[in-house]
């Protein structure tokens, strides 16, 4: 093992006695919590490094700068999320270099995935954004729109909504964000038997919060400093981890 990939593999080593500490608090199974590791500004070395230590899931910001990442990663068998606000021109490469779009967030964008995953041939599994936290810096379906949203999206034949995400305030005080993952997990119920189809993810929970969020019902967290630690380069907006 590379020296990249041990010192990420005893980052997640301790991510998951965190996630185990949680489940059980939760009376939960660790077993049933996906890693999506947070990738973004990371080049394509520590994506290999990651995978070598044992990480399937990965997730981006941005369409391009996956994109130049991409010729390097071929050899790996990794589900690629994209979980930054995509806009609607760039759906149909989003739909070719993604396996799911985690940030859905309007009719007019599902709708370009839809036809774009028409046109590669596939079923593109997509999670829908909920903006919860009132900033306007964060993108996301409002919670009163989301129903009508989910309706839409489930009758899509290339498309598979498999749950929610949302992307809370950040707090110094992890505790305080429990209302946020809670009215989640709450919305999943509901638009699940309002649309008849479950809706098995819940994606919610960074690195300094995702024991909150696994005992809210968190099915993924999306750690990336915690993984890896600093970024590199400035972060450029989207996404915190």
């Amino acid at each position: 093992m590379t020296e990249a990939a041990s010192t990420i593999a005893a980052n997640l080593a301790q991510i998951r006695e965190r996630i185990a500490r949680a489940a059980q608090r939760a009376g939960r199974r660790a077993e049933e919590i996906t890693i999506v590791a947070v990738t973004k500004t990371h080049p394509a070395e520590t994506i290999l490094a990651a995978y070598e230590a044992g990480l399937r899931h990965f997730g981006e910001n941005r369409v391009q700068e996956f994109e130049g990442k991409t010729s390097a990663l071929t050899s790996l068998s990794a589900t690629w999320h994209l979980i930054g606000h995509l806009q609607s021109n760039k759906a149909a490469r989003a739909a070719r270099l993604f396996n799911r779009v985690d940030s859905v967030d309007s009719l007019a964008l599902a709708q370009r995935l839809d036809a774009a995953a028409a046109a590669e041939n596939k079923q593109l599994g997509v999670l829908l954004e909920v903006h919860l936290s009132g900033e306007a810096t964060k993108s996301g379906v409002a919670e009163a729109e989301l129903p009508a949203l989910a309706e839409s999206v489930a009758t899509f034949p290339h498309l598979q909504v498999h749950g929610l995400m949302t992307i809370p305030p950040f707090f110094d005080r992890p505790e305080e964000v429990r209302p946020f993952f809670r009215k989640l997990a709450e919305l999943r119920e509901k638009v699940a038997r309002r649309i008849a189809k479950p809706l098995p993810i819940l994606s919610m929970g960074m690195s300094h919060d995702f024991e909150i969020a696994i005992e809210e019902g968190a099915t993924e967290i999306r750690p990336g400093t915690a993984l890896f630690g600093a970024r590199p380069v400035a972060n450029l907006g989207g996404d915190a981890t």
